[in-house]
C-alpha cells in the first residue's frame, strides 16, 4: 500500500516519498492514512491483509482507531511461530537472481552450480539484509517491538499461532483454515 501509495503520488504518497528519501522511517499516522486511503478502493471491499503493519502497539492503537470510525475492526491476527535459529538457516541461505527475482536457498533448493543462475547463467546475490548480523538485529527488534502486538490482540481473542517451521505447504493450508 505505501509503495502503491507512492508511485500513484497521492497526496499521502509524496510526503512518505519525502521521508523515505531523508532516510527517515515514514510515520504512524501517514502509513495508517495511506491504509486508510486503500481500504476505500473496490479491491478492499471484501476484506484485506496487512503484511508487516503494525509492528508496535502504538501503531496497532492507531489502526485500530482509524478502522472504528470506518466501521470496521481486525477479525484475524496470524502469528507466524517460528524458532530464531531456524529463522537464521532459512534466510541466511537465500540467494537471489535480481533480473529475474529467482531466489535459491543454499540448502531447500540450490541451484545446479552454486552462486549461479540455473537459467541465464549470471551470478546470484545474497540480499545485504540477508545476513545472520542483520536478522539478529531484526529479531531483537521484532521481540522488543512487535511481540507486545501480538500480545495486545492476544487480548482481543483474534490471534491464530500458526507453527510456521512445517512445509510450506502445511503452513498455508493452516491459513487457509485459520482464515475460513
Amino acid at each position: 500500500m505505501l509503495r502503491a501509495a507512492v508511485s500513484a503520488k497521492t497526496p499521502l504518497g509524496i510526503k512518505a516519498k519525502e521521508s523515505m528519501d531523508k532516510g527517515e522511517l515514514v510515520s504512524d499516522d501517514l502509513v495508517v492514512g495511506i491504509i486508510d486511503e486503500a481500504m476505500k478502493k473496490p479491491s478492499c471491499k471484501k476484506g484485506f491483509i496487512l503484511d508487516g503493519f503494525p509492528r508496535t502497539v502504538a501503531q496497532a492503537q492507531k489502526l485500530d482507531e482509524m478502522l472504528e470510525r470506518q466501521g470496521v475492526k481486525i477479525d484475524k491476527v496470524l502469528d507466524f511461530a517460528i524458532d530464531d535459529a531456524v529463522l537464521e538457516e532459512r534466510i541466511s541461505g537465500r540467494w537471489i537472481h535480481p533480473a529475474s527475482g529467482r531466489s535459491y536457498h543454499t540448502k531447500f533448493a540450490p541451484p545446479r552450480v552454486p552462486g549461479v543462475d540455473d537459467v541465464t547463467g549470471e551470478p546470484l546475490i545474497q540480499r545485504k539484509d540477508d545476513t545472520a548480523a542483520v536478522l539478529k538485529s531484526r529479531l531483537e527488534s521484532f521481540h522488543r517491538q512487535t511481540q507486545p502486538v501480538i500480545n495486545y490482540y492476544s487480548k482481543k481473542g483474534i490471534v491464530a499461532t500458526l507453527h510456521a517451521e512445517k512445509p510450506l505447504s502445511d503452513v498455508t493450508d493452516e491459513v487457509r483454515k485459520v482464515l475460513s
